[in-house]
């Protein structure tokens, strides 16, 4: 077997151990978002890729690359051992990204006790690396416009967002690994856009329903935007340079909604005129009576809810300075990275 990417904590690289030997990554979620752009990051690299899809997962974002492709549920153990054995590193992004949910028992069983099964399965397997795939969403939130980091104690507990819950009780499974002699770094993307977002994820729908006229609206509150393919190549830094036990924060330029929904706006050719500002809790009324027919109607996910509501209204402000100073790390221009995700929907009709 080939060494891991990053071995000891020290810096690695992509060298193998014997030579014409094959260096072997899994990459769990692979035919996500996120998922797919680590997985060319990889391919790049001249390394093996196995993804782990669910069975009947839509695997569009995969088609044409040379990839070995396991079927399996990261909630089933059995499957998550299969996948891992042989690979030297596994990117574990599986996870369920949504605002809201006929039933949200999936939502734990996959992101909480579907990343316990990754965990599990890489300690026995003696997997030389583990990129963990967290979130902002398991960081603290600084007051006001403040600006949050790695070391931002998470403070969203009484929130309400099952997303947010078990991304944070994920993490804390990732760190008690890496405690107790697993070699796992957890990476913190924040909100990610770009090509390829084929669900799309609600934070490509931002986008989408802003080009629909559908979402015209801005409220108090902030995002850090990000380019989905440097997040994709944080993952690969994090396996080469991060160090055990550690948090990266994945992120680019912090921005108020108003004038992230107005950049759009520009980027689309669509007038900025004609976008209005809402008061906090008149959204939250607004879309109290949107979840509910989502409830009660139409079983399907409404434009927002007003627990996202509650969550985007704060200032999403991250610092992504330990990612720049022990990663490496560099950025896209955010502007054109919104440009390509504007083109991307609407070339696949989306909008």
């Amino acid at each position: 077997m080939s060494t891991p990417l990053h071995a000891n904590g020290a810096s690695g690289g992509w060298i193998a151990q014997e030579e014409g030997s094959v260096k072997t990554a899994l990459v769990t979620g692979a035919a996500g978002f996120i998922g797919s752009h680590v997985v060319r990051e990889l391919l790049s690299e001249g390394v093996h890729v196995r993804c782990l899809v669910r069975p009947g997962e839509r695997t569009d974002n995969l088609d044409g690359l040379v990839v070995e492709i396991r079927e399996g549920d990261v909630r089933d153990p059995a499957a998550v051992g299969r996948a891992v054995k042989g690979v030297d590193t596994v990117f574990h992004l599986a996870a369920v990204y949504a605002i809201w949910m006929p039933d949200w028992s999936k939502i734990y069983e996959v992101n909480v006790q579907g990343s316990r099964n990754v965990l599990w399965a890489c300690l026995r397997g003696g997997v030389g690396r583990v990129v963990f795939t967290s979130s902002i969403a398991a960081i603290g939130i600084a007051p006001g416009r403040g600006v949050s980091s790695e070391k931002t104690p998470f403070n969203q507990y009484t929130l309400g967002s099952h997303y947010v819950l078990t991304k944070y009780l994920s993490q804390q499974e990732a760190l008690g690994f890496a405690a107790n002699g697993l070699d796992v770094v957890v990476v913190n993307p924040c909100f990610p856009f770009g090509p390829m977002d084929i669900a799309p994820t609600p934070t490509g729908q931002i986008i989408v329903d802003i080009l629909r006229g559908v979402s015209r609206f801005s409220f108090p509150g902030g995002i850090n935007v990000v380019d989905v393919r440097d997040v994709a190549r944080g993952h690969i830094c994090a396996a080469r340079r991060g160090k055990t036990g550690e948090l990266y924060v994945l992120g680019n330029r912090n921005i108020a909604m108003d004038d992230f929904v107005r950049l759009v706006c520009r980027v689309a050719g669509i007038d900025g005129r004609i976008v209005f500002k809402v008061p906090v809790p008149l959204m939250k009324i607004g879309t109290a009576a949107l979840s509910w027919l989502s409830d009660h109607v139409t079983r399907r996910p409404p434009l927002s809810t007003p627990v996202e509501i509650a969550y985007a209204s704060q200032y999403l402000y991250f610092d992504n300075t330990k990612a720049v100073t022990e990663l490496g790390m560099s950025f896209r221009d955010v502007e054109a990275s919104i440009a390509e995700s504007v083109a991307w929907f609407r070339s696949r009709g989306y909008a």
